[in-house]
């Protein structure tokens, strides 16, 4: 039938439509030159960016800037020492420090707290010594005056103005006398610093922290040596450590530490007619 009419094909010669597999190609084995890539940013990179923290020369710098109007303190001038960080440097001592500057103040007779102190003085001893004098003198005022009262079957009434007394008295008394004497030694040529001044009156009032507490003690002759030993070793603590700078002032050097030492003496003696006169 039909099958006589298909002819015989080669199967040699027949080329199909999926081709023969070619010869694998030849590898060829590529060199890279040597890169002159660098670390970004060059350190010395010239253009637009120049450094690596610093921003391009030509950008908009209005965010880095304090706003017109806004609450950010300017960084010069009078305006820093309205600043916290004006005075962070003042602050910024350890319990260690604090505890050898007061032994220093109790052993006045060495004379050499203004050396230790030269390169570092602080304002955190002298404010919490000062802080620590109102509440003593003020609670025991208090406490004295109550058991006055009850002892005598009278009515005891709170004095307020015992607290307002011993802040203006301990916290005016350590900041404007170094304040008048930081201005006399300056008319004299013989300047010091005010933050030196301030740390050294301050300091200098903490031997009467013990001297408080020793008020209670119902003795009048008791309450006298105790207000004479402690404006006695305050005095000596302040008028020692400032010998030898006020010297450089000439002659008149000796006036000065003699106004100094009868000056603190005048403190405990405040103290001994509106505290230490209290008997029970």
């Amino acid at each position: 039938m039909m099958s006589s009419n298909y002819t015989a094909i080669d199967n040699q010669n027949v080329s199909g439509s999926v081709p023969a597999v070619a010869d694998p190609p030849v590898q060829v084995a590529v060199k890279f030159t040597e890169s002159n890539l660098q670390t970004f940013p060059p350190s010395s990179s010239q253009g637009k960016i120049s450094g690596a923290y610093g921003p391009p020369r030509d950008a908009d710098d209005t965010f880095s800037k304090p706003v017109s109007g806004s609450d950010e303190p300017q960084q010069g001038g009078w305006f820093r020492a309205f600043t916290i960080a004006a005075y962070k440097p003042y602050f910024d001592v350890d319990t260690s420090d604090v505890l050898e500057r007061i032994k220093d103040s109790l052993f006045p007779f060495t004379g050499s707290f203004s050396e230790k102190t030269a390169n570092n003085p602080d304002l955190y001893g002298p404010f919490w010594i000062c802080s620590t004098l109102v509440f003593v003198a003020a609670s025991i005022g208090t406490f004295i005056t109550y058991i006055a009262h009850k002892l005598q079957n009278k009515e005891w009434n709170y004095d307020i103005n015992l607290v307002t007394w011993s802040v203006g008295l301990f916290y005016g008394y350590s900041t404007i006398v170094p304040l008048c004497l930081f201005l006399v030694l300056k008319y004299f040529s013989a300047p010091s610093g005010l933050v030196q001044l301030l740390c050294l009156y301050g300091y200098s009032l903490f031997v009467f922290i013990p001297a408080l507490c020793l008020s209670l003690v119902p003795w009048e002759i008791v309450r006298w040596v105790v207000a004479g030993v402690a404006g006695f070793m305050s005095a000596t603590f302040v008028a020692l450590n400032l010998k030898h700078h006020i010297a450089s002032a000439g002659e008149r050097w000796f006036f000065i530490v003699a106004a100094i030492f009868l000056l603190q003496l005048a403190l405990p003696l405040v103290l001994r007619v509106y505290l230490f006169n209290v008997t029970v």
